[in-house]
């Protein structure tokens, strides 16, 4: 009876090792898995310095994934105790920035049908002449929208962000973020800053 208990004992916990094991091969594989992806946006990068920064910064990424996978108390670049795992934090995988076109209202619609009626009354006699007033009220109008337009346009920049937990999300901000790809980043209300 003792031997077939130490028996079972002993197939117990080689099982539960081994469950551990399994657990933390698919974490190593994981950890590769998002050290290629991290290296592969790296080489995407122009920039020379900008790819190595990035490059360093996935490498830095995938020793603490792979020491978490090994279990243990976890430690950062400095040989200090990590903090545990924040859901809030990802990593930048892209900033893009657009050119919007501004609004236009009746300013520029006013502005410029006068201005180009003014020009068009100025050309030819009779019937033609208010032809040309029209025709150059019509274009001015149009000339003044676009004009406004074009003065009120402003850039927007979109940051996006994939989290530790596999989740993706963008954020849009109207000034320059000063965010690249590759920085580690963390939720703020709702917005994002660099962590």
């Amino acid at each position: 009876m003792m031997k077939r208990n130490l028996t079972l004992a002993l197939v117990l916990a080689l099982s539960s090792a081994m469950g551990t094991v399994n657990a933390s091969s698919a974490q190593v594989r994981a950890a590769d898995a998002q050290y290629a992806q991290d290296r592969e946006i790296c080489n995407d990068e122009r920039n020379d310095g900008q790819r190595m920064k990035c490059l360093r910064a996935a490498k830095s990424e995938n020793k603490r994934a792979l020491a978490a996978a090994g279990g243990g108390e976890r430690y950062d670049d400095r040989n200090e105790p990590r903090a545990a795992a924040c859901r809030d934090c990802g990593k930048v995988t892209a900033v893009r920035s657009v050119r919007q076109k501004g609004n236009a209202n009746a300013l520029g619609v006013i502005g410029g049908g006068a201005v180009g009626g003014l020009l068009g009354n100025q050309v030819g006699r009779g019937s033609g002449r208010a032809l040309a007033t029209v025709a150059g009220a019509v274009g001015g109008a149009y000339a003044g929208t676009k004009i406004q337009e074009h003065a009120n346009a402003h850039t927007v920049w979109t940051v996006d962000v994939q989290y530790d937990n596999g989740q993706r999300r963008s954020f849009k901000f109207n000034s320059q973020p000063g965010l690249q790809r590759g920085d580690r980043v963390r939720n703020s209300g709702n917005s994002i800053r660099r962590s």
